[in-house]
């Protein structure tokens, strides 16, 4: 029995002195962290995507919360809550954030399984990741979309999908954050972040095939060639060609869709914007 009382005395003094120990480096080794981080990370959606270009939720909280102690929120935003939460934010940091314009992900890519026909068969890991590591893909094209979808799995909203038809990616332009998470999953960044525009409309270069015009177009019928009409067509210095590809820069287009009329390829698309009304026919009038 007494063997029992010490076994019992000798583990409640390990206990006392191990409560005391851990009460005094907890004391002693105390790291304070601001309250507003917590409050500013409960603002946020918790999306924990990265396209802030912080790891996590919490890591932007930390990072907006001294960029207010330092005076600027400059570069700092959260794409998914978008300018609403920054707002917010703002206010709970009593600070001013600009607010930027809306983005949404944009696939530059139009080679159809009718455009971009396979020359071959592709029989390892079904990653784009993957079979762009072991060359062109199953198509003659070395630039365009590989089609395993890569970019659907990053993606946490569900806003991208694989459309059977074309075996191109579709976004959601509704449940898009502009997260960016699959413009770091595709690994031939044929995905961009465009603003949406105006009502959501948009002009862009859908390709990325940097090859010189008569082998894209042999690779795929609906390269961009670099010929040129398009950059001749726009007014407003939109357009600019290097490496045989041409690019419209969303801060300059004006949305005119000349570049598209003129595109011998169909390489460039016109989002969102009103069918064209039919013509008429008129008959003519004969005066007596």
């Amino acid at each position: 029995m007494n063997f029992i009382l010490i076994a019992v005395i000798v583990l409640g003094a390990i206990g006392v002195i191990a409560s005391v120990v851990l009460f005094v480096c907890s004391k002693r080794f105390a790291v304070y962290e601001d309250p507003r981080i917590a409050q500013v990370s409960a603002l946020l959606p918790g999306a924990n995507c990265g396209g802030c270009g912080f790891a996590g939720c919490g890591g932007l909280a930390d990072a907006l919360v001294k960029g207010a102690d330092a005076g600027s929120l400059e570069g700092l935003a959260c794409p998914v809550g978008g300018n609403a939460v920054m707002e917010q934010v703002a206010n709970l940091l009593g600070m001013a954030v600009a607010n930027g314009e809306p983005k949404v992900a944009v696939v530059r890519c139009n080679g159809s399984c009718q455009s971009r026909p396979r020359i071959c068969e592709y029989s390892g890991l079904r990653t784009c990741a993957a079979m762009h590591a072991t060359g062109a893909g199953e198509t003659a094209c070395g630039y365009g979309c590989l089609g395993c979808g890569d970019c659907v799995e990053a993606c946490q909203f569900g806003a991208i999908s694989i459309n059977a038809e074309t075996g191109l990616p579709v976004v959601d332009e509704e449940k898009c954050t502009a997260c960016g998470a699959c413009v770091k999953a595709c690994p031939r960044t044929i995905i961009e972040l465009r603003k949406r525009g105006p009502k959501g409309r948009r002009v862009f270069v859908s390709c990325v095939n940097k090859d010189k015009g008569a082998v894209a177009r042999k690779a795929c019928q609906a390269a961009c060639i670099g010929c040129g009409k398009c950059q001749k067509e726009c007014q407003f210095e939109a357009i600019t060609i290097s490496s045989a590809l041409s690019y419209i820069d969303p801060a300059k287009c004006r949305l005119c869709r000349k570049c598209v009329e003129a595109c011998p390829t169909k390489a460039i698309h016109a989002v969102n914007f009103p069918a064209p009304k039919p013509v008429v026919p008129t008959t003519p009038t004969i005066q007596p």
